[in-house]
């Protein structure tokens, strides 16, 4: 079977490939293999007689491998899914059109493909939430009520949070930035247009110019958080394959490159590799001038003052100043939040620094005051997990504690926090950072360090990871 076709419907068999022959398939990779020895691939059946109107919102990853994942472990499941798209997006494919690795119409899948037709699929956005009340409100004035609700919203961006920027600049003035996308429409005009961004700045390059190349990382949670990192990488390999180079300034919100000390330390290495390549750390883009190519960030710091022999220890002071930057090419990646139906309810979070975002437990991804709410993937206001190998994990915990909620049990699965960053840190190796609340989790035994760029990771990621996806997690099966 050709894996660029779109997959068949979802059935237990299939003209196209059954779960038997889908696990056939992932067992050709060894290091498919080595992922599946972690993860649950056993036959789905049938569990519980709990009954209840279950409505999840949201027809992303999150939203149907929740659906999978309960449809398959109800006897009688009724079950309602609101979303709007009926394209669907493998979003992680979005840096690979970046960098000229898959075509653009390789990312797209349809939505009918993942949602059986006992399931109830109402094409439409909530409007409002009501959980006081059980309900819910749709774009469309419906009401609609509920005995458990699951919410799959994701997040959105924020661009008009960086003054001066629109998303019409984006693709112009030598603006780029690879989220770009409308996932209700199932747009991807991101990816195609950091491709052409990549050409221009090798163009840029090989006219004997030594342009400038800005790439960005915000103040805020953000969808794979790796990605700025991405870009940086690929693009700046893109050029060297040719014997070119730029100069290439990461400008991170963050104090460090990764937050695992070890991931840390190869990335700096990485930079180390590139000509041209440095980072400016703890600088966050406000605003940007189109017109005139300059970009300010807000710089935040801290001085050390006089030696304090009471306290021993020296005086610290805070700084802030703005930072003006010209550039020739810029890649932005946008300010993120919950989206406004969740912020703009009870069901967020209403203070401290995850306010906005879906108040769930870290471990049960029950709603903390709303016991008959769950939250999946990024819109969950957690410490770790926007990112698409969280919510797998994600979905057969809140599958199993959602179905003991309805029978009354203890709710005893427990997300350990994982998450997973493919670092792609040239054309042809990838770090694959997998961390959990507890420090790194290789899944993989025999590869505990983390922090390795390796060869076969690049490989697993661009020819088996999608296929997984399509076959296997998004039914439910892993």
């Amino acid at each position: 079977m050709n894996l660029k076709n779109p997959i068949e419907p979802l059935t237990e068999k299939t003209d196209g490939l059954s779960r038997r022959d889908a696990l056939k398939l992932m067992g050709i990779s060894p290091i498919a293999a080595s992922v599946l020895a972690g993860t649950s691939v056993t036959e789905a059946k049938a569990s519980s007689d709990a009954k209840g109107k279950i409505v999840i919102v949201g027809g992303g990853a999150g939203g149907i491998m929740a659906m999978a994942h309960l449809r398959s472990s109800l006897s009688n499941p009724d079950i309602t899914i609101i979303a709007p798209n009926e394209t669907h997006l493998y979003q992680p494919g979005q840096i690979f059109i970046a960098a000229g690795v898959y075509e653009p119409d390789e990312i797209e899948m349809s939505n009918k493909n993942f949602i059986p037709d006992d399931v109830k699929w109402i094409k439409d956005e909530v409007k409002a939430f009501d959980p006081d009340n059980n309900s819910l409100t749709l774009r469309g004035g419906e009401e609609l009520s509920y005995d458990y609700l699951v919410v799959a919203t994701g997040l959105q961006y924020r661009y008009e949070w960086i003054e001066g920027l629109t998303k019409e600049d984006i693709g112009t003035h030598g603006i780029s930035s690879v989220y770009l996308n409308d996932l209700e429409k199932g747009t991807h005009e991101g990816g195609e247009l950091t491709w052409e961004w990549f050409n221009a700045l090798k163009q840029a390059a090989k006219e004997g110019k030594k342009p400038r190349a800005i790439y960005t990382h915000p103040n805020t949670p953000i969808k794979c958080g790796g990605a700025p990192q991405k870009i940086l990488y690929l693009s700046a390999d893109y050029l060297k394959k040719d014997g070119l180079s730029a100069e290439f300034i990461f400008a991170t919100s963050n104090a460090s490159l990764f937050s695992l000390k070890n991931v840390d330390e190869e990335l700096h290495r990485t930079q180390k590799g590139y000509e041209g390549m440095s980072t400016k750390f703890q600088h966050n883009l406000i605003s940007i001038d189109v017109q005139k190519k300059i970009a300010t960030f807000g710089h935040f710091y801290q001085e050390q003052g006089e030696w304090d022999p009471d306290f021993e220890m020296y005086e610290t002071f805070d700084h802030y100043e703005k930072v003006d930057m010209e550039y020739d090419f810029i890649h932005i990646v946008p300010p993120m939040s919950a989206v406004d139906t969740v912020v703009d309810s009870s069901l967020s979070w209403q203070k401290g620094t995850a306010k906005g975002w879906l108040e769930v437990d870290n471990e049960t991804l029950q709603h903390r005051r709303y016991k008959n709410v769950f939250g999946i993937g990024d819109i969950c206001g957690i410490p770790m997990g926007k990112t698409g190998g969280s919510t797998r994990h994600h979905a057969p915990i809140v599958a199993a504690n959602l179905i003991s909620a309805m029978e009354g049990k203890e709710l005893k699965e427990k997300f350990d926090g994982y998450t997973v960053c493919p670092l792609k840190v040239n054309y042809g190796e990838i770090i694959m950072a997998e961390f959990n609340y507890d420090g790194p989790a290789s899944s993989v035994p025999f590869w505990k360090d983390v922090s390795v760029p390796r060869s076969v990771w690049w490989a697993f990621d661009v020819y088996m990871l999608k296929p997984m996806y399509q076959h296997l997690m998004m039914r439910g099966w892993m």
